[in-house]
């Protein structure tokens, strides 16, 4: 009865090794393909992330999370989250004196048609536009970045998986060797008892 019950555990250890295998694998393909998708994407967008002067203005917050890529072409989610967050909303945060779109947009739509139309209420239009465009390219890039680590992710549980799987075989290969020897020992101890 051992020996059977060692057999079943361990069988049921190789399925499901089986199952963390087929689990791992397609983690991984999953990884692969957000990765590659993240990187050809913002890859398109040819951004180049700002150096120098172009740094210039900047809180010292900003700067160092700037730094580390300064230079290269931005093709990672980190890299997209740092221009999104530390380099667009810096700007849009001055330019707006830290108002919101929602808050530039109300004041612009509050105006009348002569308030519109001066110069005043064209630079607040104009404000209004571009924070529209900021948010949107801040919104587009950050989608990005949860992409990129939705991906990391996934090849971490693919590791996990693997190690998984590999932990289940083995203990499975043992079970099955301790069936085995059960079964031997069961089968030797009824031969000793058997009368001749």
């Amino acid at each position: 009865m051992r020996a059977f019950l060692d057999r079943l555990v361990s069988w049921t250890g190789v399925a499901l090794a089986v199952v963390l295998l087929v689990a791992g694998g397609l983690l991984t393909w999953a990884s692969s393909f957000i990765g590659d998708q993240v990187n050809d994407q913002l890859t398109m967008q040819d951004i180049v992330m700002p150096e120098g002067d172009a740094l210039g203005g900047l809180s010292d917050e900003d700067v160092n999370a700037l730094e580390p890529h300064a230079g290269s072409v931005m093709d990672t989610g980190p890299e997209a989250r740092a221009y999104a967050d530390h380099y667009i909303l810096a700007h849009m945060n001055t330019s707006s004196d830290g108002r919101t779109y929602q808050e530039v947009s109300g004041e612009y739509l509050a105006l009348d048609d002569e308030g519109k139309a001066s110069a005043e209420g064209q630079a607040l239009g104009g404000l209004r536009q571009s924070l529209f465009m900021g948010n949107t390219l801040r919104g587009l890039l950050l989608y990005g970045y949860a992409f990129a680590t939705i991906g990391t992710i996934a090849g971490y549980a693919a590791i996990a998986a693997f190690a998984g799987a590999i932990a289940l075989l083995a203990l499975a290969l043992l079970g099955l060797r301790h069936a085995k020897r059960t079964a031997e020992e069961g089968t030797a101890t009824e031969r000793q008892t058997v009368p001749v």
